[in-house]
């Protein structure tokens, strides 16, 4: 069985991954705003060294109990989740408290940035002066995103 493990990682490696412009073709209705594909890169970046000083809030119901304790950052759905009303109330909670949010085509590539192997369908990116610069940037653009009416 231990063998195996290399092989399995060869044919995962050997799947072609999807591009962007296929990865919208699953979206949800409710994706929106959308990161456009320059911005999610550099948000899965951000993702990844937010991850390394440990400044991640993963998943629905840590990034919901975050939002209720007035934390502050950047949070990013995916826009593939189905079904939708596991996470649909995330947005609003954003708004409601003036917190940036856009989502990305890919909950594969989310958990994937995180450093896990498991699809995550919401993070939160916590600010810290290790990646300031870069968070920075990802927060601009991602509060210049039209929201949804």
């Amino acid at each position: 069985m231990a063998r195996d493990k290399p092989e399995a990682a060869a044919e995962a490696e050997a799947t072609p991954e999807l591009s962007y412009q296929e990865q919208l073709n699953f979206l949800n209705p409710i994706a929106q705003p959308l990161a456009s594909r320059k911005l999610t890169r550099k948000l899965l970046k951000c993702i990844r060294k937010a991850t390394k000083h440990k400044q991640v809030r993963r998943g629905v119901k840590e990034v919901q109990k975050f939002i209720n304790k007035g934390e502050t950052g950047i949070t990013v759905l995916a826009g593939d989740t189905l079904p939708i009303d596991v996470y649909c109330h995330i947005p609003i909670m954003c708004e409601d408290r003036s917190l940036p949010y856009a989502y990305v085509p890919s909950k594969v590539d989310l958990g994937a940035a995180v450093g896990s192997k498991r699809p995550t369908c919401v993070i939160m990116i916590k600010p810290h002066e290790e990646y300031q610069a870069a968070y920075d940037e990802c927060l601009e653009e991602v509060s210049a995103l039209p929201l949804p009416l």
